[in-house]
């Protein structure tokens, strides 16, 4: 989908969002949706909470009908809080298997990021509606995998909303409609951030498994979470993906590991993005305790900079410029489920799985030139198998289908980073 398409249909959702209460009379009567909820950790549970908040506001309700997570002491913790019966929470690797065979009409998917693809595939396969965190994968294997599942989906009619908020936020809403409308030029550079501290440990349990160890230190592992600039940094990137309607050519890095004490990440990036026609893109992050945190998106035109999450775009003499009511005000965590909803409920699907894969790619070929030391092309990485199959075969190991095996998963190197030039 091209920038001026997706402004458009972004432009149709955020006038609904306005005028809430009339949607659900004009569309029928209020609806009880039944949710399946695959990983019950922080950002399962605060999704499911968004989504219960969504659908109030829209005169509908939600029923969670069944839980999965690795632990299954936190599937039947989360199934208890939410009404639901405690024999529909189930534990382990396979089961979101027993989630997805429940009657929910919704299924949220929150694991760890390596599991994303997987999980989606089957859930588009058992005919759900789908809201995934972010990033949508760690990989390329991942990467395509997502991207088929999404065009199953499309077919099905089935919606697909990531979590990248801001693409159901108010002031980024704007200035996609700002720079649509040609007021302000095409971007010719910019740069996103973000900085901040470490994120937490988890050390290993006397009675962890490999598989255990790496589904509750997830954080910490490039297998797993792709390393933080595909797990966090993703934002800023499908921002920049977004406002400039294209993906980047390559991309030219530098990273290091400093300071962390456990997995295989780096602690920071540094990577130029080549998005052609003479643009590029500085993107940084880093997570490093005790060091000054920076989190937003930076852009210039030939007239104008502004931030994207700014309330205020001047002009580079000083003019202000009046920026059009987008609605989408408040919580974005909310607004991405209203959209959901009120698509599903109109029958005009918003499907969001292949521009937000990716941006994933973007920030994977991102992590690979830091790694790597080397320019990384997005045209190769793409690339079918027997186009390039080094790049095509770079992907991590274990991967979601190793963790569904009999046995443990092999564990990755602890504390060894990557050395670009090797």
């Amino acid at each position: 989908m091209n920038r001026r398409s997706f402004i458009k249909k972004s432009a149709v959702f955020s006038a609904m969002a306005a005028v809430a209460p009339s949607i659900v009379s004009a569309q029928g009567s209020a609806r009880e949706f039944k949710v399946g909820l695959v990983g019950a950790g922080g950002r399962g549970n605060g999704a499911t909470k968004n989504l219960m908040e969504a659908a109030k506001n829209l005169g509908h309700s939600i029923k969670v009908v069944a839980v999965a997570d690795f632990f299954e002491d936190k599937a039947k913790k989360a199934a208890v809080s939410y009404g639901c019966p405690e024999n529909m929470a189930f534990g382990g690797a396979k089961g979101y298997h027993q989630v997805l065979a429940s009657d929910c009409d919704i299924v949220i998917l929150a694991t760890p990021p390596c599991f994303r693809p997987q999980h989606f595939e089957a859930a588009v396969k058992a005919g759900k509606n789908v809201f995934a965190e972010k990033p949508v994968a760690v990989d390329g294997a991942g990467v395509r995998q997502f991207i088929a599942a999404a065009a199953a989906a499309k077919a099905k009619k089935l919606a697909v909303v990531v979590g990248t908020q801001r693409r159901h936020q108010g002031v980024y809403l704007q200035k996609a409609k700002l720079l649509a409308s040609g007021k302000i030029g095409q971007i010719a550079g910019g740069a996103v951030y973000w900085n901040q501290n470490a994120l937490w440990v988890r050390d290993r349990r006397p009675d962890d498994t490999n598989a255990g160890y790496l589904a509750n230190n997830w954080v910490n592992w490039t297998e797993m979470s792709g390393d933080h600039i595909v797990e966090q940094h993703v934002h800023q990137l499908d921002v920049v993906n977004w406002f400039l309607g294209r993906i980047p050519v390559k991309a030219t890095a530098i990273g290091a590991r400093h300071r962390r004490r456990s997995g295989n990440q780096y602690d920071c990036f540094s990577v130029d993005f080549d998005y052609g026609d003479g643009v590029n893109i500085h993107s940084m992050c880093r997570q490093i305790s005790g060091t000054s945190n920076l989190v937003g998106e930076h852009f210039r035109t030939h007239n104008c900079e502004f931030v994207a999450g700014a309330k205020v775009v001047k002009l580079l003499d000083g003019t202000e410029l009046a920026l059009e009511d987008c609605g989408h005000a408040d919580n974005p965590l909310v607004h991405e489920h209203e959209d959901m909803l009120k698509s599903i409920v109109s029958g005009d699907v918003l499907n969001e799985g292949e521009q937000v894969a990716l941006s994933c790619a973007t920030a994977i070929i991102g992590r690979i030139a830091a790694y790597t030391g080397q320019t990384v092309l997005m045209s190769k990485f793409l690339a079918p198998k027997d186009t390039d199959p080094d790049y095509y075969n770079q992907n991590c190991v274990p991967s979601a289908a190793d963790f569904e095996k009999d046995g443990d998963v092999s564990l990755p190197p602890e504390n060894v980073a990557p050395v670009p030039g090797k």
